[in-house]
């Protein structure tokens, strides 16, 4: 794998208590990586050894095919959760001494600002002040100077927080778009639907372990449990439901007598997808036979309770 980030089996205590515990990783190039776990995992402190805000005490981390050292955090670009604007300056002044600590100069900075304020339709919030924006406002001018020195690696910790949903879709659009350029992104959130919407890859850190990681189509695969949703065309739907629910482990059923149609799920013990559509072929007209791969949310539980029922 073409890897932009790999940790090697990464540690880090604090005093007795452990963050993370030998975490291994591959964040492959030009990919969106999600970073998912529940509060107190150990994603934060992870991004933050990423970042060189705190460093591991075992284990390594390699940047772009190097140990990872000072002078990359000018190729990375990190939104955290908790932003950090300061209030009482002006939005244009701000940006620009932002954009100067990433080592743009004040004419480059201006150019890509104005780039990006253009884009954002945010021309007008130039000489605003942090203060008279609202969270939302706040948080798109955070998004711009995360991404505007066009790092490698971009971090982004729930980035969607304080955004109504037309301005979360277009930040989401503008995190496809720099994936589409070439760069490499970490997703944190809890937010299952935009891991859906965003990630191809995930790993799922537990009480400072991780516990899951790869492809998501992979891992979806990997989680089936052949359910299989089904609709059929049939008048006798009152009398076959007797019928299902003494062959098969059968829920959500629904008949609707005035249009012959009946809805429901069928739970297999065993991957026997091609019996059951047959089987199904003698009761009526089948409408749709689909199997139900189980959402980023559902494996996430379903992981966690696995994890916690086996220690």
């Amino acid at each position: 794998m073409n890897s932009i980030l790999v940790t090697n089996e990464v540690t880090k205590h604090f005093g007795s208590y452990t963050a993370l515990n030998k975490v291994s990783l591959e964040i492959p190039k030009n990919s969106i990586y999600g970073l998912l776990g529940p509060n107190g995992a150990g994603k934060t402190t992870l991004i933050r050894i990423i970042n060189q805000i705190t460093f591991p005490d075992s284990g390594s981390v390699i940047f772009d095919g190097e140990p990872l050292a000072p002078h990359h955090i000018a190729t990375i670009g990190y939104l955290p959760e908790e932003r950090g604007l300061y209030k009482s300056m002006k939005v244009g002044e701000q940006a620009v001494y932002l954009a100067r600590l990433k080592g743009l100069s004040k004419l480059e900075a201006k150019k890509r600002l104005k780039f990006w304020f253009d884009r954002l339709d945010i021309g007008d919030w130039w000489n605003k002040k942090i203060q008279e924006l609202s969270k939302g406002m706040a948080q798109k001018i955070q998004f711009i100077v995360t991404v505007l020195h066009e790092p490698k690696l971009l971090i982004f910790d729930e980035p969607f927080s304080g955004f109504d949903p037309i301005n979360a879709n277009l930040i989401k659009d503008e995190i496809l778009r720099l994936r589409d350029q070439g760069t490499s992104i970490i997703f944190s959130t809890h937010r299952m639907e935009s891991v859906e919407e965003l990630c191809e890859y995930i790993a799922l850190i537990h009480e400072s372990e991780k516990i899951l990681d790869g492809k998501l189509t992979d891992i979806k695969k990997e989680y089936k449990n052949n359910r299989f949703a089904i609709g059929l065309s049939t008048p006798h739907g009152e009398t076959l439901q007797q019928q299902l629910y003494s062959k098969f482990d059968v829920s959500d059923f629904d008949f609707n007598p005035n249009e012959s149609q009946m809805n429901f799920t069928v739970q297999l013990p065993s991957d026997d997808s091609k019996g059951l559509l047959h089987y199904l072929t003698t009761l009526g007209n089948i409408n749709h036979f689909e199997e139900k791969i189980p959402s980023a949310n559902e494996i996430f539980i379903r992981t966690i309770q696995n994890k916690s029922i086996h220690e």
